[in-house]
């Protein structure tokens, strides 16, 4: 039986998510937690700043300080609701689309190449084998919380 730990340490560390910075992007030098919060806010339509800590399992904390690296590298834009102004909604800034993008591109090459060493049944497996994964881990209550300590 393979250890299941050991496999993920090792997909985690080629993915380069233990790496201060996963890319740089015309001069900007973003880390992996910064490009989820991109990639998450791309695909929202002006999110809460809550929304997207939830999503990405994050303490509110700990965002917002994220959040305001990203506002001072001109990549997100802060707003204040109209209808609530204790509520910030977030969106990309032309460069942070442009980063946003870029990083889009870089991975799904990065993921293009690594199944190109797969056959169409191997490729298929392992993408299927990743929605059950993330579907169980959904399920359990340990899974996307905040690391207390």
């Amino acid at each position: 039986m393979e250890n299941a730990r050991e496999l993920f340490q090792i997909m985690t560390r080629r993915f380069g998510l233990l790496n201060k910075n996963c890319c740089s992007v015309g001069g900007c030098d973003i880390s992996p937690v910064q490009s989820h919060i991109l990639y998450e806010v791309d695909r929202r339509h002006q999110p809460s700043m809550q929304q997207i800590a939830d999503i990405l399992g994050t303490d509110i904390t700990t965002f917002s300080r994220q959040i305001q690296s990203l506002v001072r590298m001109n990549l997100i834009q802060k707003t204040p609701d109209p209808s609530d102004r204790r509520v910030y909604t977030l969106s990309l800034t032309t460069e942070g689309k442009f980063v946003a993008t870029t990083i889009d591109q870089q991975m799904n090459a990065f993921l293009d190449e690594v199944f190109s060493y797969m056959s169409e049944e191997e490729h298929q497996t392992v993408l299927k084998s990743i929605k059950l994964m993330n579907e169980a881990m959904a399920k359990s209550d340990n899974c996307c919380r905040p690391v207390k300590g």
